[in-house]
């Protein structure tokens, strides 16, 4: 049987709601996705961590500052409490059972949050330095900007690539890694495009969407949801 990987959602309007490219993505890479609504109690998680093979967090909104600290800041968009709850949940007990976890985007901060890490809650005035543009004005599939890659990483592993290319659509990003997670990419700016786990077989962030750059037949974007499935599937990487 292929592998079952659930795939959390965002909220609106009393709807669970998720882009079809993750769908797309994990079907073609070789797995059953499971899409994953943020109203399942919390007592019944258990068996259903035990059945799914692997965890994909999807991209989507703002996150609850309060989760590691902080006080709203001006630039603070749309949060949905239910859902960081439900993934905080989520991560915690894959990272605890080490089951494969890739994490796009707002799913990238989430899992650096639930680990103990934290993150800026708006790049463009949180951080002294003039940015990239991080939120392009260009179609998804296309990559606007480099990412710089950690030699030896599990993403390098992954893709075999030190520089490439990669799509942007954010305002939040990742700032102190939580222990036993490493930077992985990184920006020419210095905003983290990617983090990992140095202790799981395989938990990868990554800022960008990998899922919206298939359609043009990505590498590193293929690479990255292969080797995600290949790890659920418990292959080598």
């Amino acid at each position: 049987m292929r592998p079952l990987i659930g795939i959390s959602t965002s909220e609106n309007n009393n709807e669970s709601m998720l882009s079809h490219q993750y769908v797309k993505a994990v079907t073609r890479a070789g797995g059953i996705p499971i899409v994953l609504p943020n109203i399942v109690e919390h007592n019944e998680l258990d068996p259903l961590v035990e059945r799914l093979d692997g965890l994909l967090l999807s991209g989507g909104g703002d996150i609850d500052p309060t989760l590691f600290g902080e006080e709203p800041h001006p630039k603070l968009g749309l949060i949905r409490p239910d859902r960081d709850q439900f993934e905080m949940c989520m991560i915690k007990k894959f990272l605890e059972r080490d089951k494969p976890i890739l994490a796009i985007c707002r799913g990238c901060q989430i899992l650096n949050i639930a680990a103990g890490g934290d993150m800026y809650q708006d790049i463009y005035s949180q951080k002294d330095k003039e940015l990239l543009q991080h939120t392009q004005v260009a179609p998804m599939t296309h990559g606007s900007h480099f990412v710089r890659v950690l030699d030896g990483s599990l993403l390098h592993r992954v893709t075999d690539e030190l520089k490439f290319k990669v799509n942007s659509y954010h305002h939040q990003a990742n700032r102190q890694v939580a222990t036993n997670f490493q930077v992985s990419a990184i920006a020419s700016d210095g905003v983290i495009e990617a983090i990992e786990s140095t202790v799981h077989s395989f938990v990868l962030g990554l800022q960008w969407h990998p899922e919206g750059m298939l359609p043009n037949g990505d590498y590193y974007a293929k690479s990255v949801f292969e080797s995600f499935l290949r790890a659920c599937k418990n292959d080598d990487v």
